[in-house]
């Protein structure tokens, strides 16, 4: 039998998550162009910008039925597929109106991507390395983040003004080379089991060399006996209420930290700051390369000490940041540490953002539901995080323009949301390394049902 190992599947898997971060970074090298181009004012700046978030939010509310019915693998396969004509679609358009739709049509396309995928990994993961393998996502969505800003940026000295069609059109190419490699992997053996695909279930589990796949299917089996006599069939049951609970949270709460508006508003914020165009672009990068660098990290470290020790961490580090940065916007003092402050305060509160929030949502939320209802609830995980971004992304280069807001209360908004969400790691949330699915949804079903 044709064996592979579960990381080079992950490794695949993951490439879902490279187009979501190139294209949310790519469109930071465009807003200047398009504004000019299509002679925008902010409001309109910020939906042109937004519009593929908004895209996003219908995807992930119509892609759960259709993960259940057909499988994760062909249900990316034809996603990717789509995506590379959508972006060929936004490069070539000759008029706002165009441009709006096919960026529209590409965010639906990438909130269903952006709901498979780390599902996808999740369950084809051993418990043990599971942290890991699904955080592979979020390492290739800031691998993709980096490259998009240094692409940007060469592009931008290449083309000039023309340089936004260019830097959307390029999306094409992962893009396809996601959509050819997927029909290298298998489906995953925990929807098999789902389908009562009971002995495909099986070959795909020996195909990634799990350490016993006889007792993986037949624990698989017994937890989706026990949903079906629970009636998990459905999302919105007690003893789904504090998975629930908790995704919403930690979505809201990642989106809360900025980090959205503040990727996709890097050069702006540098240009609030007092750097030229150019120089903006540049330190962009480094932004990219801190976040590269920090997920990384995390790789390393979400099995070993957990998912809740890294987001307190995270927390502390952010709410010092980001209160570093709401000091030099309030008092307009960007000399601090020769010029560079608000470079360095940006680039700490994206390390800190990086091995916590940024590492650990798409893992937490791909462990929390039973199988019967994983793929509605990483949609609903999914829906409230760029629903929350949406907002933070349209709104945020209006308020920080405003004469009477700016980047001080808006950076100070983020930080007093980061102490809250230390509290919420500390207090509220359950830790999952090293525990089986089933293992899980078995303690989330008790806490349910003790609250009673």
């Amino acid at each position: 039998m044709k064996t592979q190992n579960v990381f080079t599947v992950a490794i695949i898997i993951a490439l879902g998550g490279f187009l979501f971060g190139y294209d949310i970074a790519m469109m930071s090298g465009t807003t200047s162009q398009l504004e000019q181009t299509f002679s925008l004012d902010s409001f309109w700046l910020g939906f042109t910008v937004a519009v593929a978030i908004l895209g996003t939010i219908v995807g992930t509310l119509i892609i759960g039925k259709p993960a259940e019915k057909f499988g994760r693998r062909r249900s990316l396969i034809v996603l990717s597929g789509l995506f590379a004509l959508s972006t060929l679609g936004s490069a070539t358009a000759m008029n706002w109106e165009v441009l709006l739709i096919f960026r529209f049509i590409t965010g639906v396309l990438l909130g269903c991507i952006s709901v498979v995928t780390p599902m996808f990994i999740a369950e084809i993961s051993p418990a043990k390395q599971r942290g890991q393998l699904v955080l592979l996502n979020q390492f290739f969505v800031v691998t993709a983040i980096f490259m998009a800003f240094v692409v940007n940026y060469f592009l931008a000295q290449v083309f000039g003004s023309s340089s936004w069609r260019w830097m959307i059109g390029v999306e094409a190419v992962p893009a396809s080379l996601f959509f050819l490699l997927l029909f290298l992997v298998p489906e995953s053996p925990r929807w098999l089991v789902n389908q009562n695909q009971v002995d495909e279930a099986l070959v795909v589990f020996k195909r990634i060399q799990a350490e016993n796949p006889e007792n993986e299917v037949a624990i698989v089996k017994k937890s989706v006996e026990q949903e079906l006599k629970l009636g998990h069939g459905k999302l919105f049951v007690r003893e789904n209420r504090y998975p629930i609970i908790f995704a919403i949270l930690i979505a809201a709460f990642n989106q809360l930290a900025g980090i959205n508006a503040i990727m996709i508003y890097a050069p702006r914020v540098f240009e609030m700051a007092g750097f030229g165009t150019d120089a903006a672009l540049l330190q962009s990068i480094s932004i990219g390369a801190t976040n590269l660098l920090f997920t990384f990290i995390a790789l390393f470290l979400i099995d070993r000490y957990g998912r809740r020790t890294l987001l307190m961490a995270g927390s502390v580090g952010m709410v010092f940041f980001l209160g570093m940065l709401s000091k030099a916007f309030f008092t307009n003092n960007f000399s601090e540490l020769g010029g560079y402050g608000v470079m360095i305060y940006l680039m700490g509160f994206i390390a800190f953002f990086a091995f916590s929030q940024g590492a650990v949502l798409w893992v937490f939320i791909s462990e929390i539901f039973p199988n019967k209802v994983r793929s509605k609830g990483q949609a609903l995980g999914t829906f409230t995080h760029w629903i929350m971004a949406a907002a933070l992304i349209w709104g945020f280069p209006i308020f920080a323009e405003m004469p009477g807001i700016g980047g001080g209360p808006s950076f100070a908004f983020f930080a007093v949301m980061m102490v809250l969400h230390f509290f919420f790691a500390w207090k509220v949330i359950p830790e999952t390394k090293g525990k089986s699915l089933e293992e899980i949804q078995l303690e989330l079903t008790k806490r349910s049902q003790s609250s009673n």
